[in-house]
């Protein structure tokens, strides 16, 4: 299975580094997760076990399974498509992809950034039970007692809607 970290266009260190950590590690692979695919954005971490190839740093793991970290794409459509499990800053727009796209999400709220925002969403979608929402310390645990079964699927879009709510905030309804 493959498990994505994501810290968008973000410098988040403390999710970085703790995704890359050993006990991190461990409990993703007793999981099942054995590709782990790490985007890091400008945050730094311990390169010195990773191999630089091209603009990717990998590690291949003990037995089956393997680690890749890289900066940036155009777009990470591709990765929240294969991910089984998607791990993330509490941005709206990274959440709101991985909830269409049905895929389980551990939302971990960056506490550095101004008016704590991330933490606002990521209580308010925990609490609807769309997603599980995790500190940086806790990821381990959110990890080991995510039941993705027992995540409420997030509700398709629905055009009319707003309509609906322009119409009655213009006073035509």
């Amino acid at each position: 299975m493959h498990a994505f970290v994501t810290v968008g266009s973000t410098r988040f260190d403390a999710l970085v580094k703790h995704a890359l950590s050993d006990v991190v590690i461990d409990v993703l692979r007793t999981k099942g997760y054995s590709d782990i695919v790490v985007q890091c954005g400008n945050s730094d971490f311990d390169r010195s076990v990773y191999t630089l190839e091209g603009d990717t740093w990998t590690r291949n793991l003990e037995g089956e399974g393997s680690i890749e970290v890289w900066k940036f794409k155009p777009t990470l459509q591709q990765e929240y498509e294969r991910a089984d499990l998607v791990i993330s800053h509490a941005g709206s727009g990274t959440i709101l992809d991985v909830l269409r796209l049905k895929k389980p999400i551990i939302v971990v709220p960056n506490p550095t950034l101004l008016d704590n925002h991330q933490e606002e969403l990521a209580s308010a979608l925990a609490g609807t039970g769309h997603v599980k929402a995790a500190s940086v310390q806790d990821l381990p645990q959110a990890i080991q007692t995510l039941d993705p079964s027992t995540l409420v699927p997030f509700p398709s879009f629905d055009g009319s809607r707003f309509r609906e709510i322009l119409d009655e905030e213009m006073g035509y309804s």
